[in-house]
């Protein structure tokens, strides 16, 4: 295999679809591994085939990196380590700068990629570029203001010097839900703080990764300091990179169970480690709620990106005065959403993953119907080619149903009733996890108790998207560590640094600067 690279010219794509438009947007796309600066096949010539989730057909072959690559990439991010470190911060924010404006000048070729690779609606893909794009951006903003504090220590004898610093070599774990955004929310940080990186994107959806490290390496980013290597053999690759004591940080987002076995291979070495990992979000519909606006962020928190998001709202739990008028006036919208390929206008829903997320949706509604509930429209596979289910409303969900306590990851809402807000309450948070939630109210003190109240790391209140660059995204509870995005994002790849030094004045022989020997003498 020879491993290619995009062109430098990078000659405009159309704001257009169609087959030449795809093998434009394809041709572009390094098919190997970035290391040191360089675009290489696998060391073993492994390639693996990237499949259009829409159609079922392969889109490319790219390398498939094996535990020697990846231990290639991390010596390149520890070769690059001390140089990016001590970059001055104008620098580097200007390198993200420079990444943020060639992102929107391409933002149709990425758009169209993310459809092509993960099966998303164009229009939600171009949602996520401009999305994504925000944490180049911020994070360009923010690498300048790294700061520190320099004070008197409370007895009076030295100064505090508090620096901060970056960690060091960061090895980076993204989904294939949001492959622009995830490494982005993930790349940016570590860049703006000094730190190195190697990425490792979901084999599901690399591509997008790939168009991305290249863009960076035309942004100015020296060699070793981005790494990219895309595999099938995740564990094989990963387990060593993350035991290497040369490594100081992991962050990764993706399922609980895989988040557990990393955390504790990263124990081994005590890494600083980012944890973004599953959730179960309720999204409380109260009797006083504006339900215009409730099911407008209804279908926003469960349909965006065909429920295929760790913020989709997956309990919906309505209260009994309104149950009946919003399972209606939602059903009657969810009944006439478009299902078909991200490309085709006026698509809404685009196909699951693969045949296994179909498997998932269908296995869980199959659950709720045994267990009582009842299906108000969809709850089928769609036939024909693709990993297509059909957009679902269920009422009536009965306590124990699988669906109410797994992640379900598809277009599938799940209606429950309550009575009192006490109640509410202790469903949202009869649940391991705690990333986000969700909640309508029209009452401002209900809604303050509710910020207090709900075991969740993010709410959503009277709104269905809660996502934000400049906001600390992530979880309480099994959902995770740590912060993504906000200032609190650039912080997970700085350590903290404690410096005392003595008292500049100290044997200057001036009252104000010579500590009294006594109380009595203070006094005096």
């Amino acid at each position: 295999m020879t491993a290619t690279s995009a062109t430098t010219a990078w000659p405009s794509v159309p704001d257009a679809t169609g087959p030449a438009a795809e093998q434009a947007v394809l041709d572009r796309v390094p098919t190997g591994l970035l290391v040191d600066g360089t675009w290489r096949p696998a060391a073993d010539d492994a390639t693996f085939a990237v499949v259009d989730p829409a159609t079922g057909e392969t889109l490319l072959h790219i390398a498939d990196a094996s535990p020697e690559d990846g231990g290639k990439a991390l010596d390149a991010a520890v070769a690059a380590r001390h140089g990016w470190a001590t970059t001055p911060p104008r620098q580097r924010a200007e390198v993200l700068r420079r990444a943020f404006d060639l992102l929107q000048e391409r933002r149709e070729e990425f758009a169209l990629l993310m459809t092509l690779e993960m099966g998303k609606p164009l229009a939600e893909a171009r949602g996520e570029v401009a999305y994504g794009g925000e944490f180049l951006r911020w994070f360009s903003e923010e690498a300048v203001r790294i700061g520190g504090s320099y004070g008197t220590n409370p007895e009076g004898t030295g100064r505090a010097i508090v620096t901060h610093k970056p960690v060091g070599p960061a090895y980076l774990i993204t989904p294939w839900n949001f492959p622009l955004a995830m490494a982005t929310r993930k790349i940016a940080p570590a860049l703006a703080a000094g730190c190195t990186v190697v990425v490792k994107p979901a084999e599901l959806t690399p591509l997008t990764t790939l168009l991305l490290a290249d863009l960076l390496v035309e942004a100015g980013v020296p060699a070793g300091v981005v790494n990219v290597v895309p595999t099938t053999r995740a564990a094989a690759v990963s387990e060593p990179v993350i035991s290497d004591p040369r490594l100081r940080k992991l962050s990764f987002t993706g399922s609980t169970p895989v988040g557990r076995t990393l955390l504790a291979q990263a124990a081994t070495t005590v890494l600083r480690t980012s944890m973004e990992l599953g959730g179960n979000a309720p999204f409380l519909v109260f009797e006083d709620a504006d339900l215009d606006l409730a099911i407008e962020g209804a279908l926003a928190a469960k349909f965006r990106n065909t429920g295929q998001a760790c913020t989709a709202a997956n309990r919906f739990l309505v209260h009994e005065d309104v149950a009946d008028e919003f399972a209606r006036r939602i059903t009657e919208r969810v009944a006439a959403m478009h299902v078909g390929r991200g490309t085709e206008d006026g698509v809404a829903i685009g196909p699951l993953i693969d045949d296994r997320a179909v498997d998932k949706a269908h296995r869980l509604v199959t659950d709720a119907l045994d267990r009582g509930a009842t299906l108000r429209t969809g709850g089928h596979p769609v036939d024909g080619p693709g990993t297509f289910y059909a957009p679902t409303v269920l009422t009536d969900v009965q306590p124990g149903s699988d669906l109410l306590r797994d992640e379900i990851f598809g277009p599938v809402l799940a209606i429950r009733t309550f009575r009192t807000e006490d109640e509410a309450v202790a469903a949202a948070n009869d649940t391991e996890y705690g990333l986000v939630g969700y909640a309508f109210t029209e009452d401002p003190a209900r809604g303050q108790r509710l910020m207090e109240r709900l075991e969740t790391g993010m709410l959503g209140l009277n709104t269905g998207v809660v996502s934000n660059a400049s906001a600390p995204f992530g979880g309480v509870k099994q959902s995770g560590l740590g912060r993504e995005g906000g200032g609190e994002g650039i912080a997970e790849y700085l350590e903290t640094m404690y410096t005392l030094t003595p008292d500049p004045f100290r044997g200057r022989g001036t009252a104000a600067t010579t500590a009294p020997a006594t109380t009595e003498g203070a006094a005096r």
